[in-house]
């Protein structure tokens, strides 16, 4: 197996933002021009390495780009320029419940969900107590999920990416939702992914999870890659940068 998991080259993504901009034909040829719009610049020119078997932390301030180069990594986005080189399969959870239908059950979201992440019906089958079991919402399984709080909907996203065993697990703030005890035992789900050689990417606006959990961290500004490296020390650096902060 490579010793890279991902590898990330020269990636650069824009959005089209509008200033003005006309709904049909009729506005158009009524106000006699185009809509106008400039372009920006979510990531520009991004390029770094994860490691096989890493937990790998993206940080940075609002605005930065961590959650479109996310969203990239996950194939939900695709980029303007460059490319993203995957060893293995990858699961991404992004969004509270995302992939869930709010009028099913949660056991029906967990075949739905399951599916989209390319499980097939026996072996989501197969591993639907485990999932269950994992996710704390035994109780409230066959209700449906537009009646879940936001975190049991984190815990039962959480627990079908999980099952799915993938090479390259993908995760946003999401976790923050979920309460103490959930987020120790998805602490430990990392550990475990570790020790079997997967690889975790996450993003978190809190540091001290960040050196807790992650091996490597890139910080990002602005949609530019400042530093990619240690997470002690990608994090200390980062933290020196803030107006009033420090990275004690």
């Amino acid at each position: 197996m490579s010793e890279i998991a991902v590898s990330i080259e020269h990636v650069s993504k824009k959005f089209r933002l509008y200033h003005e901009r006309n709904q049909s034909i009729k506005s158009a040829i009524m106000r006699g021009r185009t809509s106008v719009h400039e372009d920006f610049w979510a990531l520009k020119d991004v390029g770094f390495e994860v490691p096989v078997g890493s937990t790998f932390g993206l940080i940075g301030s609002n605005g930065s780009g961590k959650s479109t180069l996310l969203k990239c990594l996950a194939k939900i986005y695709y980029p303007e320029t460059g490319s993203i080189t995957y060893n293995g399969k990858i699961a991404a959870l992004l969004e509270v419940g995302s992939g869930f239908h709010p009028e099913l059950s949660g056991r029906e979201n967990i075949f739905l969900n399951g599916s989209i992440l390319g499980m097939s019906k026996k072996e989501i089958t197969g591993k639907f107590d485990e999932i269950v079991d994992f996710s704390g919402v035994e109780q409230f399984i066959d209700q449906p999920v537009k009646n879940y709080s936001s975190g049991m909907y984190v815990r039962l996203g959480f627990s079908v990416a999980i099952n799915v065993n993938p090479d390259i697990l993908v995760v946003d703030e999401v976790l923050a939702v979920g309460d103490t005890e959930f987020q120790a035992k998805c602490a430990q789900k990392f550990v475990d992914f570790k020790n079997e050689g997967r690889t975790v990417i996450l993003v978190s606006h809190s540091m001290e999870s960040v050196r807790d959990m992650c091996d490597s961290a890139a910080w990002l500004r602005h949609g530019e890659l400042v530093r990619v490296g240690p997470a002690d020390e990608t994090i200390t650096a980062y933290l020196e940068s803030l107006p009033g902060a420090s990275a004690a």
